[in-house]
């Protein structure tokens, strides 16, 4: 029997949507205010969620405290507080859209976990916008 289980955290951070090789007018037209050369912030939200069977000695899929540290040190420790364009190796040649950051979160995590657990990542940029990503 599987079953999930889910860790909620937050980070603040900036970024700017746009494409070097665009004109600014052409990134402002797809990118709108995002586009902001002075950046701009989100207060994310983000919930991992883990899948597997439960171990019949701990009854845990996985433990909770393990889950916890595993998303401080991947992504809180290294997106909190920071500009992801300018401080955050991944983003430098990636464009930081909800989309991206919730891959690269995904790619943080997944290796620290057991290869028989699934992993899901959803990402709120805002309370009405948010993107699901499982690896698939």
């Amino acid at each position: 029997m599987k079953v999930t289980v889910s860790r909620k955290a937050h980070f603040n951070a900036a970024h700017r949507l746009y494409r070097k090789e665009w004109s600014f007018e052409k990134n402002d037209e797809i990118f709108g205010k995002c586009n902001n050369p002075n950046f701009h912030g989100h207060n994310y939200e983000l919930i991992v969620s883990v899948t597997g069977e439960i171990d019949k000695k701990t009854g845990y899929v996985i433990d909770m405290k393990i889950l916890k540290d595993i998303i401080k040190s991947k992504v809180e420790d290294a997106f909190d507080h920071k500009n992801l364009n300018l401080e955050v190796l991944e983003f430098k040649d990636l464009n930081p859209t909800a989309e991206n950051i919730a891959v690269v979160i995904y790619n943080k995590i997944k290796p620290e976990l057991s290869v028989d657990l699934g992993l899901e990542i959803t990402l709120y940029e805002t309370p009405r916008n948010f993107v699901t990503y499982s690896g698939n």
